[in-house]
């Protein structure tokens, strides 16, 4: 299922670097609970540095929260979950090729790079948007319960 989704993006976006995709892929959706979809996936390399190419991750917005999964090459995976209610700022750079996204929680920063630089657009558009609404629904249970 998130495989679909990440070779629509390398299909749009050719010059992301990523590698294994199937792999990382199989990990988002082992991990998907039973009342929660992919919405949107893509795929780079989870570090800061565009000269390091090794540390593919796909990265799934679901409706519930955003995974970014990576498979070792020889045992075991990663798995990080960043909910809304710890999203804090999202930020884009655009260089000569590639670009890169961080999201910044509560807890760390995210660094995605090795992104093709014409596919930073829609990956804000669809982070912000979503993390956006679904911040509303956690801030509007908050007022709820008090």
């Amino acid at each position: 299922m998130t495989y679909e989704y990440i070779l629509n993006f390398k299909k749009n976006y050719p010059t992301t670097i990523a590698w294994r995709l199937k792999k990382h892929s199989a990990i988002i959706d082992k991990h998907l609970n039973p009342d929660e979809k992919v919405i949107y996936a893509f795929m780079g390399q989870k570090n800061d540095r565009f000269y390091d190419i090794f540390g593919t991750a796909v990265i799934a917005l679901t409706n519930k929260r955003i995974l970014i999964a990576q498979k070792r090459v020889v045992f075991g995976y990663k798995l990080n979950a960043i909910t809304p209610d710890l999203f804090n700022d999202m930020q884009v750079y655009q260089g000569l090729i590639f670009g890169k996204v961080t999201i910044d929680t509560i807890k760390e920063k995210v660094v995605i790079s090795n992104l093709s630089k014409h596919s930073l657009p829609e990956i804000e558009t669809q982070i912000t948007s979503f993390m956006m609404s679904e911040k509303q629904k956690y801030k509007n249970i908050e007022t709820e319960n008090r």
